[in-house]
């Protein structure tokens, strides 16, 4: 991945590592996910609205939380240990779905946060098709964001 400083930039730029290890995966455990095709984000907004005498019916407002979603579409890649981790998760539930999530953007700021894996797709398709892998990544408390160098 090259390090963007300037002007535009490829989405594949972007780079998602996944905790093989669980929450309490480690620097080491943090690994690629293969085979990653697109993705969208979507954040979840909490703002409280009000408005009082003194603003003559204009509404004030404060966002007061915060949450993301990361839905990523790709191929089920067997073998690559990103891929194998998210593709594992099909049929868990509580605290077996709980891990790590780094995003790495194309300047080289780098958001990581604890994250639930929900995994929607891991194979099904046409006869004809390569084997897919969808899943979204819900963010489970504050992320740490970490500016480029």
């Amino acid at each position: 991945m090259a390090t963007v400083t300037s002007g535009v930039y490829p989405v594949f730029d972007n780079v998602f590592k996944i905790g093989t290890a669980g929450k309490t995966s480690q620097s080491a455990d943090m690994k690629a996910i293969a085979d990653c095709e697109t993705f969208s984000m979507s954040m979840d907004n909490n703002v409280e609205e009000w408005t009082p005498m003194t603003t003559e019916g204009w509404i004030r407002r404060m966002m007061t939380g915060k949450g993301f979603s990361i839905s990523i579409s790709g191929k089920r890649n067997v073998g690559d240990d990103g891929n194998d981790y998210i593709a594992s998760k099909l049929f868990s539930t509580g605290a077996d779905v709980e891990s790590k999530f780094e995003w790495v953007f194309a300047d080289g700021t780098t958001v990581s946060f604890d994250c639930i894996i929900s995994v929607s797709n891991a194979g099904t398709g046409d006869s004809t098709n390569v084997a897919p892998l969808e899943f979204e990544v819900m963010s489970n408390g504050k992320p740490t964001v970490t500016p480029a160098a």
